[in-house]
C-alpha cells in the first residue's frame, strides 16, 4: 500500500534538495565562466576538472562526502554531490555562449565607447543567453536525476521509493518514485526551455526587463512553495520535541524503526520521525554525528562490525560488551533486547536440500564447488560474513559470490539463476518462496538480538523515551518477525498499517 502523502512529502523534499543545488551552483558557474571569457588560459584546466567530476559515479562521490568527518550523511552530502554534477554543464554554456558571440559586434560595442563591463551586459550575456539557458535546463535535468541516489545516504527524495521498491521487489514503490521524478525532470526541462524561447524574441532592455520579472515571480512561486512544503514537513511544526530514528535498508528495520515511532508518539509528546539509510555503517555514523537519535541494531553486528570483535557464540558476553563498547566510545544507550535474535542464514531451495539430504552448513559444503551463490555487500565483506564462514567451513563455490541487492536474492533462488544465498532468518519470504534454511552446525554465526540503541544525550534531554520504549522489550518472538516481514513483502501492507495492527494485538495501542 502506497502513502499519497508521503509521495508528496519526498516530492517537494526532491525539489528543494534540487533547487538549493542549482541556485548555489548557478552562483558559482556563472560568475566563474564569465570570468573564463577573461582569462582563457584557466579555461581549459577548469574545464578539464569539470569534465572529471562529471565522469565520476554519482554513488562513489556519495561514498566519498560521507567519509568527511563534518559532512556525513544525510543532506549536506546530496546537496554537495548535486553542485558538483551541475558545474560541467553550467560553466561550459557560459563560456561557451560568450566566447562565441560575433567579434565584429564585441569591436562595435568597444568601438562605441563601451567599458568592458557595459560589453558584457548589454551585448555578450544578451546574445548568449539562450546558450547559458540551455547549460542551466541540462544541469537541472541532470540533477533532478542524480537526486534519486540521494536517499542512498539519507538525503530522502524520491530515491526512498525507488530503493524501498527493489530492496522489497515491489514494482508499484519503484513507480511512486520514478514517476514523480520523470515528471519533475520534463516540467524542469519544459519551463525553462520555455524560458530560452521567450528571451529568443526579444532583445536589449526588454529582454532584461522581462529576466528580471520572470526571476522574481519564479521566486515567489518557489518560496511559496517551499513554504507549503515545510508546513507539510513532519520534521518541522508547533512541537519543538522532534527526534530522528533511523533503518537500514530492508523491511525489517522500517518495521522495528516504525515501532520505536508509533510507541514515542503514543506514550509521549514527542515527534518521531523516519529516516532511511542504506546500512550497519551509515545507521552508526548518522547516530554519532547526531543525524539520527537512535535506531534498532542487533548485538552481533555490533559486534563483529562495528567494533570488529572475533565472533562470538556468548549470548550475554556479546550483549555486555557491545553495552559497554557503545557506552564507552560513543556514549550511545544499548537498551534491553526486544525478544527475538536476526542472525544470517544460509538459504538453498526445498527441493535442493529434500534431493541432497542436506541439513546443515557442513552438509552444504560438499556440493557447493557446483553451486553458484549470491550475498549482500555487507556479508561480503564484514568480519562476521563470508570471509569467516568460507575458513570455518572451507566452503568453495563455482566462480566467486555475486554481490546482490537483499530483496533480490530470494527470487534468484527461486528462478534458479543461482543456488545459495545468505538472507535474514526472519524473512518472511522464505516460508512462502519454499526455502531452505540451513543449520549452522558450527556455531559460526554470534548472536544477533535486536536491541534499540540511542545516544545518551537524547536520552537526557528527553527522558521519556525509554520508559514509552520499555513495553517493546523481549515482546517480539522470530516467527512474528516472520510473520510481520511477509505482511509487508508478500501482502503488500503498509509498515504504519501493520505495526499499528500489531501494536493494538499487544493492548499498546
Amino acid at each position: 500500500m502506497i502513502d499519497f502523502s508521503e509521495i508528496f512529502y519526498r516530492t517537494g523534499e526532491h525539489l528543494i534538495l534540487v533547487v538549493i543545488a542549482m541556485v548555489i551552483a548557478m552562483s558559482i558557474s556563472l560568475p566563474l565562466g564569465i570570468a573564463l571569457t577573461r582569462y582563457q588560459k584557466l579555461a581549459k584546466p577548469i574545464l578539464l576538472v569539470a569534465n572529471i567530476l562529471q565522469t565520476i559515479p554519482s554513488l562513489a562521490i556519495f561514498g566519498f562526502l560521507i567519509s568527511i568527518p563534518f559532512i556525513g550523511t544525510g543532506k549536506t552530502p546530496a546537496i554537495i554531490a548535486l553542485i558538483l554534477y551541475a558545474l560541467l554543464p553550467l560553466i561550459r554554456n557560459t563560456y561557451v555562449g560568450i566566447i562565441n558571440v560575433d567579434p565584429s559586434l564585441k569591436e562595435a560595442g568597444l568601438g562605441m565607447g563601451m567599458t568592458d563591463w557595459q560589453l558584457l551586459f548589454k551585448v555578450e550575456i544578451p546574445l548568449a543567453l539562450g546558450v547559458i539557458l540551455s547549460g542551466i535546463r541540462i544541469a537541472t535535468v541532470i540533477c533532478v536525476g542524480i537526486t534519486t541516489i540521494a536517499s542512498a545516504v539519507g538525503g530522502g527524495g524520491l530515491g526512498v521509493f525507488i530503493f524501498r521498491g527493489i530492496s522489497t521487489v515491489n514494482t508499484d514503490l519503484i513507480l511512486a518514485g520514478a514517476i514523480p521524478a520523470a515528471l519533475m525532470a520534463l516540467g524542469a526541462d519544459w519551463l525553462i526551455g520555455w524560458f530560452e524561447r521567450q528571451f529568443s524574441q526579444i532583445e536589449g532592455k526588454k529582454q532584461w526587463t522581462k529576466l528580471g520579472l520572470s526571476s522574481i515571480i519564479f521566486v515567489v512561486f518557489l518560496l511559496i512553495g517551499t513554504f507549503f512544503f515545510q508546513s507539510f514537513n513532519t520534521n518541522i511544526g508547533n512541537n519543538s520535541k522532534t527526534i530522528m530514528i533511523g533503518t537500514k535498508d530492508f523491511t525489517e528495520q522500517r518495521i522495528l524503526g516504525e515501532l520505536l515511532v508509533q510507541q514515542i508518539e503514543n506514550n509521549t509528546d514527542i515527534k518521531a520521525n523516519l529516516l532511511d539509510l542504506r546500512g550497519t555503517f551509515l545507521c552508526h555514523e548518522a547516530l554519532k554525528s547526531g543525524e539520527i537519535d537512535g535506531y534498532v541494531e542487533y548485538t552481533g553486528t555490533a559486534w563483529t562490525a562495528i567494533f570488529e570483535q572475533k565472533p562470538s557464540s556468548d549470548m550475554v558476553k556479546v550483549y555486555d560488551g557491545v553495552k559497554q563498547m557503545y557506552d564507552e566510545n560513543f556514549k550511545i544507550k544499548v537498551l534491553s533486547p526486544l525478544g527475538f535474535e536476526n542472525t544470517f542464514a544460509l538459504v538453498i531451495r526445498k527441493e535442493d536440500a529434500q534431493k541432497y539430504q542436506i541439513k546443515t552448513i557442513s552438509d552444504a559444503t560438499k556440493y557447493s564447488p557446483q553451486w553458484k551463490a549470491a550475498f549482500g555487500s555487507e556479508f561480503l565483506s564484514r568480519e562476521d560474513g563470508f570471509p569467516g564462514l568460507a575458513k570455518t567451513y572451507n566452503m568453495k563455490f563455482k566462480q566467486h559470490p555475486e554481490e546482490m541487492d537483499l530483496g533480490l536474492l530470494y527470487q534468484s533462488l527461486r528462478q534458479k539463476k543461482v543456488d545459495l544465498v545468505v538472507g535474514n532468518s526472519t524473512d518472511g519470504l522464505i516460508p512462502k518462496l519454499k526455502l531452505f534454511v540451513l543449520k549452522d552446525d558450527q556455531k559460526y554465526f554470534p548472536p544477533y538480538q535486536a536491541v534499540p540503541i540511542f545516544k545518551q544525550e537524547t536520552l537526557t534531554k528527553y527522558p521519556e523515551i525509554e520508559p514509552a520504549i520499555a513495553p517493546l522489550f523481549n515482546l517480539i518472538s522470530a516467527e512474528e518477525m516472520q510473520q510481520l516481514n511477509y505482511q509487508i513483502d508478500e501482502e503488500k501492507k503498509g509498515v504504519k498499517q501493520v505495526v499499528s495492527q500489531f501494536l493494538e494485538g499487544k493492548n499498546l495501542n
